[in-house]
């Protein structure tokens, strides 16, 4: 079911429904994902309509929820204000196209198709990037979600394999300048790699990697929310190889995937999918294994 509604004071958005999930788009800006979550239930997704960023092009609002940039992140680029109204298309009665104008500093075309599965609590983003311009551009889709506060984000470690058997890396661990290994939001595991928000640190910090297990969650009380994403080994990646990062700062959080590093000709799209979905009742414990026990079989079902 696809039906118009207001949500976080934009009037143009639709809300799509299964009956046990739905999520709210919006046609005033974006593209935006502004709400994901179970009927009847709390947002998932974070909520900061008040934000703002200021930039040489003009004033860029994160409003919330989940986004389309292009990495690599530079300003004022990748802030590029979205603030005006979209095309928003229903596909069927389940799915809606979201097309944004073309952004004039960079002559990229910025859209995400949303669809719900019929029934369970599962959504695919599709996000695309177009290059309307006269030149080739190098860049990788970046899709970013803002998580509601309180939560953990989760990233996979690779599999353990003994230095007996495997002397090869297996993947990189990027740091950014401000990313500080003793903060205590984050936690760094032989099976998860997790940052958690925490309202007295305001402080940003990031990390990102090459995640080749292909998903990545954000836990919260005992709803868990999962991404699934590709991940290339021919492919290069923005960022030192990052295909998966997380960002905090205060109650802030963004869960983040990035599409392979392309060099788009006048003309061309790159595209980049997610899988989503939602958990309720999760009993993840206080520490890795009884996180892995909670997390294992819920994967299982993803994958069947």
């Amino acid at each position: 079911m696809v039906e118009t509604t207001e949500y976080l004071g934009l009037a143009n958005c639709c809300k799509l429904s299964n009956g046990a999930i739905e999520a709210i788009v919006t046609a005033d800006v974006g593209p935006r994902i502004i709400r994901c979550g179970f009927v009847g239930g709390d947002n998932v997704l974070g909520e900061c309509p008040e934000n703002a960023v200021s930039t040489d092009l003009g004033e860029w609002k994160p409003y919330g929820g989940h986004r389309l940039w292009h990495a690599p992140e530079a300003i004022p680029r990748s802030y590029v204000p979205d603030n005006d109204p979209i095309d928003c298309e229903a596909i069927g009665d389940s799915a809606v196209r979201l097309t944004q104008p073309v952004e004039p500093p960079t002559g990229i075309r910025k859209a995400m198709a949303v669809a719900l599965a019929p029934d369970g609590a599962r959504v695919t983003v599709r996000h695309k990037l177009t290059n309307t311009g006269l030149w080739p551009v190098e860049l990788a889709p970046w899709a970013l979600t803002i998580m509601h506060g309180g939560g953990t984000a989760i990233i996979p470690q690779e599999p353990y394999i003994s230095h007996d058997d495997c002397l090869l890396p297996a993947r990189p661990l990027v740091l950014w300048h401000y990313t500080d290994l003793s903060d205590p939001r984050l936690a760094i595991g032989p099976r998860f790699l997790r940052l958690s928000t925490d309202t007295a640190l305001e402080e940003p910090q990031k990390v990102g990697v090459a995640n080749k297990q292909g998903w990545a969650a954000y836990l919260r009380g005992q709803t868990l929310f999962v991404k699934q994403f590709p991940y290339h080994d021919d492919a290069t990646y923005p960022d030192g190889g990052c295909n998966c990062e997380t960002y905090t700062a205060g109650d802030f959080m963004e869960l983040e995937t990035v599409g392979p590093l392309r060099t788009l000709e006048p003309g061309q799209a790159a595209e980049h999918v997610e899988t989503w979905a939602l958990f309720q009742g999760v009993e993840a414990g206080d520490d890795e294994a009884s996180l892995d026990a909670a997390l294992r079989p819920l994967l299982v079902r993803l994958e069947a």
